[in-house]
């Protein structure tokens, strides 16, 4: 492991497997400079079947796909808290990112598997963080305020209502910092001691624990494929994923996608129905009820 290494972490279970054959095709070929690209997945039931695929779609000679059980990277003592929103459990991950990491490596990029990346990725990688511990990308409602989204009791925290808000999806990270601050543990304990509060799952936790102290990055290496924009360095898509046939937002990257993943393991797939997408939907909450009932007792 050489720490010069780029070092990129997602999180996906098997249903978002084929996102990833895309993000990482997107990395690899738009990759110019000589950094080696270490791939890390935390595996959350990707099948053997995805896991050859997202192998087999990439040039070893650049980037190397590494894996990790979630099981094996959540400290000991440490539990996901379960919230009644439809986002899988998966996105949690997240927050044990940095635990995926050998001990000599000092920064990490965490991204969303629902994204693509059309600039060298090696850009990102270098860009300063002046002293922060992540840097992050302003999220479509800007500040805590945000109506439908932010942080609903932001005057408890002291801050105020044009607090800069960020989305999660897209961080990069100094992992050393993050370790002796214990983040993931301060951002566990939040979502669980304002839990009535708690929107967009982690989220909320990482935007209370980091509040007024991020870098804030160029909007284009987080950019909401709802949105156009002629050059993005990461096109992000948010809302229903390019692979459901009820997509809705800008075509052309629809279209940015489909370039990407037909030159993968996945070559010729053909979007789904968007019924697909609310049974699984339902069948998160089902999922966190269960567990949560569980948890109670």
């Amino acid at each position: 492991m050489k720490k010069n290494n780029i070092s990129i972490v997602v999180a996906s279970d098997n249903h978002y497997a084929i996102l990833i054959g895309a993000l990482v095709k997107s990395i690899e070929l738009n990759h110019s400079t000589e950094e080696h690209i270490d791939f890390y997945i935390i595996d959350d039931g990707i099948s053997s079947l995805n896991k050859r695929k997202i192998e087999e779609s990439v040039n070893p000679d650049k980037l190397t796909v590494k894996w990790f059980e979630k099981k094996t990277i959540i400290p000991d003592g440490v539990s996901i808290p379960v919230d009644k929103s439809a986002f899988p459990l998966t996105t949690y991950l997240r927050l044990f990112a940095p635990y995926a990491l050998p001990a000599d490596v000092e920064r990490m990029i965490y991204l969303d598997v629902d994204t693509v990346v059309l600039k060298d990725i090696s850009i990102l990688w270098n860009t300063e963080l002046n002293g922060n511990t992540i840097g992050a990308v302003i999220d479509v409602g800007k500040t805590v305020d945000c109506a439908w989204g932010g942080i609903p009791n932001y005057k408890d925290f002291g801050l105020t209502a044009d607090t800069k808000y960020f989305n999660a999806g897209i961080m990069l990270i100094d992992v050393i910092k993050w370790r002796e601050q214990d983040i993931s543990t301060k951002v566990i304990d939040t979502l669980r001691t304002y839990a009535e509060h708690v929107v967009l799952v982690d989220q909320y936790g990482l935007n209370v624990v980091f509040a007024n102290k991020w870098e804030e990055l160029n909007p284009k290496w987080n950019w909401f494929a709802t949105f156009y924009d002629e050059d993005p360095y990461i096109i992000h898509y948010l809302d229903i994923k390019p692979t459901f046939k009820t997509y809705r937002s800008q075509e052309k990257f629809k279209t940015i996608f489909f370039e990407y993943l037909n030159q993968t393991k996945w070559a010729g797939f053909k979007p789904v129905s968007g019924k697909y997408r609310v049974f699984r939907k339902v069948s998160n909450k089902i999922k966190k009820q269960i567990m949560n009932f569980f948890q109670k007792d």
